[in-house]
């Protein structure tokens, strides 16, 4: 009943918020202008400024902010038990992370599509812009090393999820050229994506399952299999030329087939949760702990680590990105802000809620495990120890997070299994498969981390571009050139070995923490500018001040332990120097960024920043007819 209760309870109180809080910041904090004129209009050039319908850049914006955070992050995190979880990814979604997105999207709306780190030079010191750049810049190479990393995994431990995932590129390019050539209407071909989609996902998992390594013949041995390797330079290949493209071609309409495709997975794992739950199938209290006593030796203290473990889902710095970065140039009105910003964060925090319940109750439902090679695979019951009853309950829950193997064991592979094996689960409580219902949530994962990478490359690719026109590296404001050095740094990380014996690719995999520290670091430096824009127009602040100071200081207190602590401190580990220099790196240049609000604090209220010059009056000639069939 408690499976029945959190799920339900949780979606109804996301639609209250949306309706009561929500509506308040967009019409009496932000004021929001229907008749105000937007980026995507006044510097349209139909390769990254594109005014879009809501509904298309709802997609985009949606499945570009849910990667795999909102996934890892709570499978993680229920290692303290679930309660702590689920009340962090309630309230921090409503109060914190939607806040965050929601102001992020209109500060840059109201700055012609700035991101957040130029728009802070203006609103706090010109020295920000490059201290917050460069915070980007380090952010944003653990993100694509890390989501590469991630569906790499997915491709090599679920290859019947190869097909789904890339049959949706060629489908996108000719529903975008549709759109855009023809002003053809995009729900029809997208809905009739959605049917090949699912199609696709049917064939991988019963007829046509890729593993690539074995496709090229390759030994796929060793701590980290050659498959995984070979699956994350081809993704960044795919980033480099995707990041590239105009966002109407593929991005926009891959994003709006995903978004389908994750809204009905999304939707099939809450109506299996309700179905379990109200059946007694699936029982929380008796699954797992509420809050855990038997935790990992070597785990990190709840406090801060909670606020930086759950990210996405919860809040998430690289949100601001997304929001200041792609989707402030394609919304096509002010008035769509609310329902992209605020409205995908919480549906983020509904995933995050299904991934603890998942996590949790669905693995309680009863574990499997994967018997066979080739398309011959199957999935089988896994026993309890000396029995022929299948593990189950509690037992299965231990089982997965196993205390006595330590927090540095539980792998990425392992937290996605986690989520992936108790959703399918769920799927069973609807009558779908276990084989089938497996295939689908993979392919819900590794869809996520996929909009997410192409979407972070052209973020890095803004970046790259304005560091080098700020410190006058002509080269690298070439777009192809900085797409280059993204893919190429992104790369590097992902490929570092975790110890002087392990193989390339393993040191990704110790990223996490770090990434966790970085990004929510970014958000509270997100809602420093955010501040300061209110502040300085008289406006309300303390309901964003409030979440400003708490992801200022739980990420800098996690980065300091993960830096300094006694046992496993980045310092006191010559193999983890690298992870101390950039540690010590974010931290400096955060620190410095604080010095740089506080010394302009005090004359700043109800001063307007120095305001952008006057629009050229000759703008370049484009044509008439925008992505998403809006004119």
């Amino acid at each position: 009943m408690a499976t029945l209760l959190i799920a339900a309870g949780a979606f109804i109180g996301y639609i209250i918020a949306y309706h009561t809080y929500g509506k308040w910041l967009s019409q009496k904090i932000f004021n929001v202008d229907a008749d105000a004129e937007v980026p995507s209009k006044q510097l349209r050039d139909d390769i990254d400024f594109v005014p879009t319908k809501k509904e298309v850049i709802f997609g985009h914006h949606f499945t570009s902010i849910a990667g795999t955070g909102p996934i890892v992050g709570p499978a993680i995190a229920v290692f303290w038990g679930w309660l702590p979880a689920l009340l962090w990814v309630l309230f921090g979604s409503i109060f914190v992370g939607a806040v965050h997105d929601f102001g992020a999207l209109m500060v840059s709306l109201r700055n012609r599509g700035q991101t957040v780190g130029e728009v802070a030079g203006r609103l706090i010191a010109p020295r920000t812009r490059i201290l917050f750049l460069l915070i980007l810049l380090l952010a944003l190479t653990v993100v694509l090393a890390i989501f590469g990393l991630v569906i790499a995994i997915i491709f090599s431990l679920y290859p019947e999820t190869v097909i789904p995932v890339w049959i949706t590129m060629p489908i996108a390019i000719v529903i975008g050229l549709m759109v855009y050539k023809q002003n053809a209407e995009l729900l029809i071909p997208s809905l009739v994506a959605l049917v090949v989609v699912y199609a696709s996902i049917y064939m991988g998992a019963y007829y046509w399952p890729i593993n690539i390594a074995t496709l090229f013949g390759i030994p796929d041995m060793g701590p980290f299999p050659n498959a995984v390797i070979l699956w994350t330079f081809v993704l960044l290949a795919y980033c480099a030329v995707a990041s590239v493209m105009p966002v109407w071609l593929l991005l926009q309409p891959r994003d709006f087939i995903n978004s389908h495709q994750l809204v009905l997975a999304l939707g099939l794992l809450l109506i299996g949760a309700l179905v379990a739950g109200a059946t007694g199938k699936a029982d929380l209290v008796g699954s797992a702990p509420a809050v855990a006593t038997n935790i990992p030796a070597d785990a990190p203290p709840i406090w801060p680590f909670l606020f930086i473990t759950i990210a996405c889902g919860a809040c998430s710095g690289f949100h601001c990105l997304v929001s200041s970065g792609t989707s402030s140039k394609q919304v096509e009105s002010e008035m769509d802000a609310q329902y992209v910003g605020y409205g995908a964060m919480l549906l983020e925090g509904g995933l995050a809620v299904i991934v603890i319940l998942a996590c949790c109750a669905g693995v309680g439902m009863g574990d499997f495990t994967r018997v066979g090679e080739g398309a011959a695979y199957s999935y089988q019951p896994t026993l309890a120890t000396g029995t022929d009853t299948q593990l189950a309950g509690l037992a299965a829950w231990e089982t997965r997070y196993d205390a006595s193997k330590g927090w540095g064991a539980f792998g990425l592979k392992d937290k996605i299994g986690a989520f992936i094996h108790g959703g399918a689960n769920f799927l069973g409580a609807i009558g779908i498969p276990m084989k089938l219902g497996i295939s689908i949530i993979a392919v819900l994962v590794a869809s996520f981390a996929a909009t997410t990478l192409d979407t972070a490359t052209r973020l890095q690719r803004y970046v790259i571009q304005e560091l080098a026109a700020t410190v006058h590296i002509k080269p690298l404001t070439n777009k192809y050139a900085a797409t280059g050095l993204a893919v190429a740094l992104g790369g590097m990380v992902a490929m570092m070995p975790a110890s002087a014996t392990a193989g390339p690719g393993s040191g990704g995999l110790i990223l996490w923490p770090l990434f966790g520290a970085t990004n929510q670091l970014l958000a509270g430096l997100a809602f420093m500018v955010i501040v300061f824009y209110l502040r300085r127009r008289n406006k309300p602040i303390i309901f964003a001040l409030v979440p400003m100071i708490v992801m200022l200081i739980m990420p800098a207190w996690a980065m300091l332990w993960n830096m300094f602590n006694g046992q496993t401190g980045w310092f006191f580990n010559p193999e983890k120097q690298h992870l101390f220099l950039f540690g010590v790196a974010v931290i400096g240049l955060q620190v410095w960024m604080m010095i740089e609000g506080l010394l302009v604090w005090s004359k700043s209220k109800g001063h307007l920043e120095e305001q952008l010059p006057e629009l050229s009056t000759i703008r370049p000639a484009v044509a008439t007819t925008s992505a998403g069939g809006s004119n």
